[in-house]
């Protein structure tokens, strides 16, 4: 099959189309012809070097895809040759063909193309993750979403407003109209003003209860400080660092937080299972209502995966970069 083959570590200009292997699945697994795959931060992140895929899967890079079921294994019962459908991978996306576990696909929503579908998976599993599954946001809860303009920022948007969350997001002011349509009640151009100063402003110093960062170091202390009591927060990169110099601790005691960190690839297959079937309950049925949306950038050809790649590098995309298999 054709594919997206990394010619060692660096730069897109690693990247290009070449030959890999057929994917073979088990009893448990189905095939996808893939119509179509999303770019991801990790995927630059592994092109680099830094994001090896976990170990037995597929060195292809790319998290998700959607596309048509080719082929079941003995034991699926959920799926069948012909079937539309969008997945969660731990590698391999950038590909003709991919296999995955029959429980880590979802059904492609009625409304949505199969382009459109490949921009869910990832972001809307990773963001339902946070807020919903560890945050455990509740309904009218404060909430802060760091990169309010990227795949999971949008989609965490979207999450919170169903939820009637007050919405505060961190972008650059060219994106902060995405984020306003979205659902954000309030955007903070983090390269001219300081988030903590404003939100203690907006919430007459109470703070927020739920933080979704990817920053890491650069942002962990200012967090702290705008976390209200009992608040949340999940760590999901380190953008901005990993290593803080010092770190004054009391707010984390004083104000009873909870600090946690989250990755979703090296996840078990029992744990992305449940993840995937309360998102699929809870959330799938409102694309199909026009209360859920996709958030894309740009749709290119997998020919173009280093123009993909660069725009990524450059943070130029607000949602998500899909690349057509064609």
């Amino acid at each position: 099959m054709k594919a997206i083959i990394s010619n060692g570590f660096g730069g897109p200009e690693v990247l290009s189309l070449g030959e890999a292997a057929n994917p073979e699945v088990n009893e448990e697994e189905i095939l996808i012809k893939v119509a179509a795959t999303a770019l991801n931060r990790a995927d630059t992140l592994q092109r680099e070097g830094k994001y090896p895929p976990p170990k037995g899967e597929s060195q292809i890079i790319g998290l998700e895809a959607a596309g048509v079921v080719e082929q079941t294994g003995k034991a699926v019962t959920k799926w069948k040759k012909g079937d539309k459908v969008c997945c969660l991978l731990a590698g391999g996306a950038y590909a003709e063909y991919v296999k995955v576990h029959q429980h880590l696909a979802m059904p492609v929503p009625q409304t949505l193309s199969l382009e459109e579908s490949a921009a869910i998976p990832e972001v809307f599993l990773t963001a339902y993750q946070a807020l919903i599954s560890l945050c455990e946001m509740q309904e009218g809860e404060k909430v802060l979403i760091h990169a309010g303009g990227s795949g999971v920022g949008t989609a965490a948007i979207q999450l919170a407003k169903l939820r009637n969350a007050e919405i505060f997001v961190t972008a650059s002011k060219t994106k902060h109209q995405t984020c306003f349509d979205l659902g954000a009640n309030h955007a903070i151009d983090y390269k001219s003003q300081d988030f903590a100063e404003e939100i203690k402003e907006l919430t007459k110093g109470k703070g927020v209860d739920v933080v979704i960062d990817f920053m890491g170091a650069s942002y962990f202390k200012k967090n702290l400080d705008v976390m209200g009591m009992d608040g949340r927060m999940v760590m999901l990169a380190w953008m901005g660092g990993f290593k803080l110099d010092s770190l004054n601790l009391v707010p984390v005691l004083s104000k009873r937080l909870k600090i946690m960190g989250s990755t979703l690839r090296a996840r078990s297959v029992d744990y992305k299972k449940t993840l995937i079937e309360g998102f699929t309950n809870d959330f799938v049925p409102y694309f199909d209502k026009g209360e859920l949306k996709p958030v894309i950038d740009t749709v290119m050809s997998w020919s173009a995966i280093q123009e993909a790649h660069t725009r990524m590098d450059a943070n130029l995309n607000t949602g998500k970069i899909i690349l057509k298999v064609d």
